[in-house]
């Protein structure tokens, strides 16, 4: 129910079901300057701290402004419920009646709900006095819902799959792939051939004239026959898309071709629109005003005047905005910097890197023709609306690594969402890591209504997918293809890369090994049982995470591992940690040891880490955000809370060189590596290797018997500052005798942005939940660069957790790979639930 950029409730049922739904008005029309003109789906938010009332819901339409609020005695109802996470809701409003009422407009709000609260939430709503219309009724076949239409097809009207079909027809009839070359008087490099095509399809995508994806136009009235939407302004275009290009195929490169080559121009129109591409709508539609007089001015679409938009004092000049931003990890920082460089002409482009210490005048960051900066720069300055950032609007903001904005809900995926730009791209490799919501924060930044809109986009996509519906595999490779580019390293030899061999090995744990993994495995088990049997599992999921996360170190090493698992359980879901400073340091020390805890709210590692007094781990920003409500619980176990409950984790030690890890006896899976090492070195001494691990103790332990065993060793982890990762990289680059030739490295610091394909060998000591952050390790050998073939290694325990978790991933790889698939797939596969974690522990 919440608009584009609030946070989903982690505690939100993944398979909810249509409880039904019930008539309401929206009320306070007057007041706002949303309009509704027909038949239209619109978004519900919750207001919490609506000063006159705190159960206010608010309703926006297609367009994300504000129509008016849900009548005070229908909210009272629904707000409590909402902000239990028992129901998410959505409305939509039939065609207004002819004689409309100023004050008010009927609303449907369908209401959903999992399995097992149903009961419940149909007993809260029918003693509340609202009447709701379930399947059961009669009147249910007057709901105007997606999810009722398709169960009762209405004739006179296109179905919802039609018109996606319709688009899908209109916007792929082309199919041409136009070559452009970027200007060598700034590009010095050579471009490969995919590289020049994602050139032609990157302009054409930035000078789209004609209307966006889902609109037509009729009698100069312009609809969105998605929702109905009617109005007379004509929208603005879709300029921008998701570069989604393979890791390792030289997206960077190809973006810097995109800022060089399409730069500013007094009337930003640098492209002639064919005629055959002109209006991206379902219907043709007639071409407007505008693309004519581009047609008639015969600009050449690679031989233009260009122009840097500035006046001779190099101050911006306020007719149209001409500076590029560019927004990255920390850890790709460097890269751009590197790869502008090594690709450009010196003084083509005037750079300024904003971060750290940093201007606070907006003029001085817009003489610039490119601005640098991070996503943890932007989440801070949040607050902040006359930031230079937040101030400027840009010609093009081009999010780098854009998978890390996966979760709508953080700080720095609002920071994005609300920059002011003409174009944006969403430029990641792995576009879906999780599920198919990760890509709903790219549609919320690119602004493609109505899928920016979380209502709609779980009405017409999430939903679906999650019941495994055909139609929401389909409708999604027809948005994707609609405002997407990807090709692959093995869907065709687009740049002559050596191959990527991949195999699994297989190692036995040895007795000893085994009879603890079986004895803590059979404990975890017992507990998560126990868990199930009280219906708790959701209280408790901060605590099964702990135990799946020992489950797996002890796969790698017992070392890394308390040897009873007994120790790390609350001793009752409500324990207070402050009165129990063991049980607190237990836990900071799980935290520490494992890279892959996700905050429950945002779902992305912690950042200022908090351990509140009924035991579960936030974000500090996140937490405190929950606090501001009316009545503060905590989001997992729903156990009141207060500023005063929460505990800040120490942090973690900023250089740990000199630590070690003792481990009185090799691992099987430790001696297993060894061994693989070996072999490689006898059959060519000169290759080098990366070994990656999510445990940063892990890669420690590692150092003294691979020294033992003769190699050069590096490492590299996300306790290091940008400066100290260049340098190892640079000298893992290094050749000669006494050269390294092993890195270890942490998947957290090592596996996005960075190069190394100095290595051809590449091992993964444990698997990952998500397969995405292993495809971005692999690639950081196997990309362009890359003279020798790479063999990866995933070492893998029989019989155990691990084995579990290749089966998850592959359900996350059918996914990510369907959504990019123009016909067929199989059966879309839900994103990680509950039943996963049952499956991972094996009950």
């Amino acid at each position: 129910m919440e608009g584009p950029s609030s946070p989903s409730s982690p505690s939100t049922p993944s398979e909810a079901c249509l409880v039904g739904f019930v008539i309401v008005n929206i009320v306070g029309l007057k007041y706002y300057s949303g309009r509704i003109s027909g038949r239209e789906m619109v978004a519900l938010v919750r207001e919490p701290l609506n000063r006159y009332d705190p159960n206010a819901i608010k309703v926006l339409n297609t367009r994300t402004v504000q129509v008016g609020h849900i009548e005070r005695s229908a909210a009272a109802v629904l707000a409590p419920l909402v902000d239990a996470s028992l129901i998410v809701i959505e409305g939509i409003v039939p065609k207004p009646p002819q004689n409309k009422n100023p004050f008010r407009l009927p609303c449907q709000i369908h209401i959903f709900a999992s399995p097992e609260e149903m009961p419940t939430v149909r007993a809260v709503i029918s003693s509340s006095g609202l009447d709701l219309i379930s399947e059961v009724d009669h009147a249910f076949a007057l709901s105007d819902a997606v999810i009722v239409k398709e169960k009762i097809p209405d004739k006179k009207s296109r179905s919802i799959d039609k018109i996606f079909t319709a688009f899908e027809t209109s916007s792929h009839k082309n199919g041409k792939v136009r070559i452009v070359e970027p200007p060598n008087d700034i590009v010095k490099s050579e471009l490969f051939l995919h590289q020049k095509e994602a050139l032609g399809w990157l302009i054409h995508r930035e000078n789209s004239a004609g209307l966006p994806p889902f609109w037509e136009e009729k009698d100069r009235i312009f609809t969105n026959v998605l929702t109905n939407y009617q109005t007379k302004e004509k929208p603005e275009p879709l300029r921008g898309g998701i570069f989604a290009d393979d890791m390792g195929l030289g997206k960077t490169l190809t973006m810097i071709s995109l800022i060089a080559t399409n730069r500013y121009t007094k009337d930003d129109n640098l492209e002639n629109v064919e005629e055959d591409e002109e209006n991206s709508s379902v219907s043709a539609g007639k071409r407007t005003r505008a693309s004519k007089k581009r047609k008639r001015t015969g600009v050449s679409k690679t031989k233009r005047k260009l122009t840097d938009g500035t006046k001779k004092d190099g101050q911006h000049n306020g007719v149209e905005p001409k500076s590029t931003l560019i927004v990255c990890p920390v850890s790709v920082f460097s890269t751009w910097t590197t790869q502008l460089e090594e690709h450009t002409k010196r003084g083509s482009f005037k750079v300024y890197f904003y971060y750290g210490e940093r201007t606070s005048n907006a003029e001085e960051v817009r003489k610039y023709d490119i601005v640098l900066t991070t996503y943890n720069t932007l989440a801070s300055e949040l607050e902040w609306p006359e930031s230079p950032i937040n101030e400027t609007e840009w010609l093009r903001v081009i999010l780098d690594e854009a998978h890390v904005i996966k979760n709508v809900g953080t700080k720095q995926s609002e920071a994005v969402i609300n920059l002011k730009a003409k174009r944006r791209w969403a430029v990641t490799g792995t576009p879906i890591q999780n599920g198919s919501f990760d890509l709903f924060s790219l549609m919320a930044f690119l602004r493609f209504q109505p899928f920016s809109i979380k209502s709609y986009w779980r009405s017409l996509v999430q939903r679906p997918l999650d019941q495994g519906k055909a139609s929401g595999l389909t409708r999604l490779q027809v948005l994707m293809g609609s405002i997407s580019l990807r090709r692959t390293k093995d869907s065709g030899s687009l740049v002559g890369l050596p191959p990527k061999v991949v195999q699994t090995c297989f190692v036995e744990l040895s007795a000893e090994e085994r009879e603890l993994y079986d004895r803590m495995e059979s404990e975890a088990k017992q507990t998560v049982k126990e868990y199930m049997d009280r219906q708790s599992m959701l209280r408790n999921y901060s605590t099964i995470l702990h135990i799946i996360l020992r489950l797996r170190q002890i796969c790698n090493d017992v070392a890394l591992c308390p040897s009873d698992m007994k120790v790390l359980f609350p001793q009752t879901s409500l324990e207070d940690v402050s009165n129990n400073p063991e049980l607190l340091l237990k836990m900071v020390s799980i935290l520490q040891d494992g890279d892959d805890f996700d905050c429950p709210i945002c779902l992305s590692p912690p950042t200022e880490t908090v351990i509140t007094c009924c035991a579960h781990i936030f974000c500090q920003p996140c937490i405190l955000k929950t606090l501001k409500n009316m009545n503060p619980r905590c989001p997992i176990c729903r156990h009141a809370l207060s500023k005063s409950d929460l505990f800040l984790a120490p942090s973690q030690p900023q250089d740990d060189s000199n630590l070690t890890v003792p481990s009185p006896k090799t691992s099987s899976k430790v001696s297993a590596l060894l061994k693989l090492l070996i072999a490689s070195r006898v059959e060519n001494p000169h290759a080098k290797s990366v070994i990656f691990s999510q445990f940063r103790k892990m890669l420690i332990l590692l150092e003294e018997p691979l020294r033992a065993a003769g190699f050069v060793i590096l490492r590299l982890d996300g306790s290091m500052n940008a400066k100290k990762r260049a340098e190892v990289i640079k000298e893992f680059g290094e050749t000669g005798e006494h050269a390294p030739n092993v890195l270890l490295a942490s998947l957290k610091a090592a596996g996005a942005g960075i190069n190394l394909t100095a290595a051809s060998r590449l091992y993964l000591v444990e698997p990952w939940w998500n397969p995405g952050v292993e495809e971005q390790a692999m690639d950081r050998v196997h990309r362009i660069g890359q003279k020798e073939e790479v063999q990866v290694t995933r070492m893998i325990i029989k019989d155990s957790i691990e084995e579990r978790v290749l089966k998850l991933q592959e359900k996350k790889k059918n996914l990510a790979k369907g959504a990019f698939e123009r016909k067929g797939g199989s059966k879309e596969e839900k994103q990680i639930s509950m039943d996963d974690l049952r499956a991972i522990m094996s009950l």
